[in-house]
């Protein structure tokens, strides 16, 4: 095989050497860092600053800081707090907190810039090992750049995407430097942070085959990926464990009777990555269709986009962060089109990209707060008709409420979707009281009869799962509640003094 200065590592290929340009830490890598990873940070911190403009971006950031609070105070994950995602990012949120209290996001949303650095970085590495100086420059950058390339509500949060994608990335990292166990560790620290992040062990399994690694290669892998997996179920219990994170989310996870919702939100979200994409794309595409021997050498980076858009279809909900997961796939593959083309073309493909990142920023600071002016105005009512340590019950799905009102949750469902199936991404199908999940509803029950919540708060605002559309529900709130409040469409029962317990 040519051994050209042009010529860089090609995955799975034993006995070929790694030219001195492509080596990590060889050639002039120590100077390309030094320049390349302080840019890398400058450009994460810009492309992230709307992050830091608002008090929340999404329910999920919401749910994770009440969630986290909760644990603070004692409460047990998957027991007395619940949630269908697994623990990594839920205690990601209370280390920050406990460090640097829970009365602002800013500690998690500077902890999103560092995912962002770390997953550049590892794909600048990678580049560098296969195409060079150049193409560590483009993938790392394209990298940060397409990490904002979708709705501001669905980059800017400090959510489980931002802090699942390093995580691929380094599992990728690892194997291809046959570094099999650390691939391992990184599909499971993948997993920890969504359950979709085991998708990147398909590219790994795939990278371990082009190298006829053999069987303690798997066995490696195989433990790394299993093991913390395993122990984090052990802790919390298997059964209890399983149940959270896979097997209980049934109804949840079906489309029947949401018609085209999810299809239209599918293309709506990969519309807006593609025109993040988009000057990449062009490239791309113009190599593919050269038939360049390179990118047909990069065939675990297909794999991986395969096994990562696979991955967004699971459930069929297609929120935008969903779409996140594609983004380290293509950044290595305009990285390696580029790789391709005249220095110039390159870099006004990159400019390009640059461009459309910043009109995403730009939409960032210039979003809408409605939804969030209206969350302000819920806990502002919720503070006026509680006192500090009384229950509350927010029956919606925006739990930001509990944590902006600084009152805790009366039960440990934080969304009206665990007992009613609702979901944004899918609409309105399938939602009731029989859809809730299994034996939700009698404990839930138990919950308001042992400590019944001061305030309800029905934040449904004419969705199918409001209250009137609930039985029992509206059994207890007509029984032991009167209606005190009502703001923007949210209208709020206080407990009747009778009914309080003695």
């Amino acid at each position: 095989m040519p051994q050209s200065s042009s010529e860089c590592y090609v995955p799975g290929t034993k006995g070929v050497r790694v030219p001195p340009q492509c080596e990590r830490g060889g050639g002039r890598a120590p100077g390309l860092w030094l320049r390349l990873l302080p840019t890398l940070a400058v450009l994460a911190v810009l492309t992230r600053v709307p992050s830091f403009a608002r008090t929340l971006w999404n329910p999920d950031e919401g749910f994770l800081a009440t969630q986290s609070r909760q644990l603070a105070d004692g409460g047990v994950l998957y027991d007395t707090v619940v949630d269908r995602k697994p623990p990594l990012v839920p205690w990601l949120y209370q280390g920050a907190f406990a460090v640097f209290g829970d009365g602002s996001l800013w500690p998690v949303r500077v902890l999103a810039v560092l995912a962002v650095l770390v997953g550049a970085g590892l794909i600048a590495s990678i580049a560098l090992r296969r195409w060079g100086v150049r193409a560590a420059w483009t993938a790392s950058v394209g990298y940060v750049l397409l990490s904002v390339g979708l709705n501001p509500e669905d980059t800017q949060a400090a959510t489980f995407e931002v802090f699942m994608l390093p995580w691929t990335v380094a599992a990728i990292w690892c194997a291809e430097r046959a570094r099999w166990l650390g691939a391992g560790l990184a599909v499971a620290g993948a997993v920890l942070a969504k359950q979709t992040g085991g998708a990147v062990l398909l590219p790994a399994l795939f990278l371990l085959w082009q190298s006829r690694a053999g069987w303690p290669a798997v066995l490696r892998l195989g433990a790394g990926a299993v093991l913390p997996v395993g122990f984090c179920a052990f802790l919390f219990g298997p059964w209890k464990f399983v149940y959270w994170v896979a097997t209980g989310s049934g109804s949840y996870l079906s489309a029947d009777g949401a018609g085209f919702r999810p299809l239209l939100r599918a293309l709506g979200g990969l519309g807006l990555l593609t025109l993040a994409f988009l000057p990449l794309l062009v490239a791309l595409c113009a190599v593919v269709f050269s038939a360049h021997r390179r990118l047909r050498e990069a065939a675990d980076l297909w794999v991986w986009l395969a096994a990562s858009l696979a991955a967004t279809v699971v459930g069929f909900q297609f929120f935008g962060h969903y779409f996140l997961q594609l983004v380290p796939a293509l950044a290595l593959l305009g990285a390696a089109a580029l790789h391709e083309l005249r220095p110039r073309v390159a870099t006004l493909a990159v400019a390009l990209t640059a461009l459309l990142a910043s009109g995403f920023v730009g939409w960032g600071l210039a979003a809408q707060r409605g939804e969030l002016d209206h969350a302000h105005r819920v806990a502002d009512t919720i503070r006026a008709y509680t006192d500090p340590r009384d229950p509350v019950l927010l029956w919606g799905m925006h739990p930001e409420g509990y944590w902006l009102a600084g009152r805790s949750p009366a039960s440990r469902y934080l969304t009206a979707g665990f007992l009613t199936n609702f979901s944004g991404g899918r609409g309105e199908a399938r939602v009731g009281e029989r859809y809730g999940m299994d034996g939700a509803w009698p404990y839930f029950v138990r919950e308001l009869s042992r400590r019944p919540p001061e305030l309800i708060v029905d934040d449904s605002r004419d969705k199918k799962y409001g209250v009137e559309r609930m039985p029992t529900l509206r059994a207890q709130i007509e029984r032991r509640y009167e209606k005190v409040a009502t703001i923007d469409g949210t209208d709020f029962y206080v407990l009747a003094t009778g009914s309080r317990a003695r």
